[in-house]
């Protein structure tokens, strides 16, 4: 009689192998073939420059509220101390609460609106020059921008 053999025992077939090339077929464009490879490195940029752009954009915003803070809080905290300096012949206090809040605030949307513009560039840029440049237009379609 012979006995069950254990099915773990068994050596199991080996997996397909590969392909020889990474290359793999374009879904919208099937004559184009891309490297995966390229296009798992081009993604891991983009998401790197990503995480970029929103530590810039927390950075940015962390320290213009840090000066909303500072001229909310502190100018009513320390009225009393700021009282005896004196700005245009008002007291300092008098002027941060009636017209100099209001100005810092408008400064801190000013200076929020060029930071992220410069922020913002500055991650095109580098998704530009990670992509390289702009794909020729097919025969008999317009460029980019253009209108036919």
């Amino acid at each position: 009689m012979t006995m069950p053999t254990d099915p773990s025992s068994r050596a199991l077939p080996a997996p397909p192998a590969p392909p020889a090339t990474a290359a793999t077929v374009h879904p919208l464009n099937p004559g184009a073939t891309a490297d995966a490879g390229a296009a798992a490195q081009r993604q891991l940029a983009q998401l790197a420059a990503r995480s970029r752009h929103w530590q810039r954009t927390r950075c940015l915003t962390f320290a213009l509220l840090a000066v909303w803070l500072a001229a909310s809080f502190c100018s009513v905290f320390f009225a009393r101390e700021l009282a005896a300096l004196s700005l245009f012949g008002w007291p300092l206090s008098f002027y941060l609460a009636a017209q100099g809040a209001a100005l810092i605030y408008l400064a801190i949307v000013g200076a929020y609106a060029a930071g992220m513009r410069r922020v913002d560039r500055r991650y095109g840029r580098e998704l530009q020059q990670q992509s390289g440049p702009a794909p020729a237009p097919e025969p008999g379609m317009p460029a980019r921008g253009e209108t036919s």
